[in-house]
């Protein structure tokens, strides 16, 4: 590990004179692509700078005690060591986490897709509730969202949503959200007081890129509808919503939301060039499963992996068997308790297998 590690400082401090290069610094593409680099390596390269320092104190702490000491002095040592090897411990075990292989999506933008599932007209408001939640947590994290397309129902839930978040680590953190979210409660159309139980289905999918999947036009078809709204209802007497559809793949996506039909053109091409990068990972996660089966992050999309219990105020995920008893805070946006768990569990199943 330590060669891998000296290996990785090297390539940061090659890099910061790279990004001091006049060639470098005209040069658009390699300047976002150095800076990039750098940015992933900073944490692992200053974890490893710490404890570089931390090993040559404790080594010259260690030999001071050889020396004639006063009682005060050894005492004042002893405790420097102490300090030094639990600060050596600490930053060994952040190391280790830092080297694991990183989840190349982990730093994208992503579409998050809503459905209301089980429940009928109780899974769509559920859904709404879903797209809140997710909302709320974008906000807090510093995070831009825009719905790209949505059908509501008559009480104003979504039978289906999909929106983007734009920021930093929005897929390494969301990407555990995949999953089917089970709500129990009594719903608003219910009059005699029953608990019900449904579901809203939950896909997170990493933004692609144009150079990660190519579109030709030769291969997709372009229709053109009237808008609607709930119940059916038009709300836009020009044809300005979009249906695209990828031959080779069958995969549809359509977006209404724009003005234009342009704007909803270059949406459904965003939600479908996502989709396709999508099935690319999914195929390459079934492979990866069959010989090596994980718990956490499959992307298993029928997975029930949530239970929000209204009566109770409970929230379980089911995956790590964590339950809190807050469930207001957590459709108010409070995800970070789950999403942290989440992380340190698959970490701590990647070290187990020695990856």
């Amino acid at each position: 590990m330590i060669d891998r590690l000296q290996s990785l400082a090297d390539r940061y401090e090659k890099l910061s004179e790279l990004l001091c290069d006049p060639d470098v610094t005209s040069d658009t593409k390699k300047l976002r692509e150095y800076s990039k680099e750098q940015s992933d390596l900073q944490e692992a390269y200053e974890a490893y700078t710490e404890y570089k320092t931390v090993v040559d104190q404790l080594a010259g702490a260690k030999a001071m005690q050889n020396e004639k000491l006063d009682d005060e002095m050894r005492d004042l040592v002893k405790m420097e060591i102490e300090e030094l090897e639990e600060r050596k411990e600490q930053l060994e075990e952040q190391i280790k986490i830092l080297m694991l292989p990183k989840d190349p999506n982990d730093e994208k933008n992503v579409i998050v897709e809503i459905r209301g599932a089980a429940g009928g007209d109780e899974a769509a408001l559920f859904a709404a509730d879903l797209y809140r939640m997710y909302t709320r947590y974008a906000d807090v994290q510093g995070w831009k969202t825009e719905i790209l397309e949505a059908s509501l129902n008559d009480l104003g839930g979504f039978k289906e949503v999909i929106f983007m978040v734009v920021g930093k680590g929005a897929y390494s953190k969301l990407k555990y959200e995949s999953g089917a979210h089970r709500v129990q409660r009594i719903p608003v159309t219910e009059s005699g007081g029953r608990i019900h139980t449904s579901t809203s289905t939950v896909v997170v999918i990493p933004e692609a890129e144009d150079v990660e999947v190519e579109i030709k036009e030769s291969d997709i078809r372009v229709d053109t509808f009237c808008s609607s709204g709930a119940g059916g209802q038009s709300v836009n007497t020009t044809k300005s919503a979009v249906r695209v559809t990828h031959l080779p793949t069958g995969i549809v996506a359509t977006c209404q939301d724009g003005k234009s039909q342009n704007s909803n053109k270059e949406k459904a091409l965003q939600v479908l060039r996502a989709r396709i990068y999508d099935m690319y990972l999914q195929e390459e996660q079934q492979k990866y499963d069959s010989e090596r089966k994980t718990k956490i992050g499959t992307g298993d999309r029928s997975e029930r992996i949530r239970t929000y219990n209204y009566p109770q105020s409970r929230v379980t995920d089911h995956r790590i068997g964590l339950t809190v008893h807050r469930l207001e805070s957590v459709m108010d946006g409070e995800l970070e308790e789950f999403i942290s768990a989440l992380t340190v569990a698959t970490q701590a199943e990647q070290l187990e297998k020695g990856e």
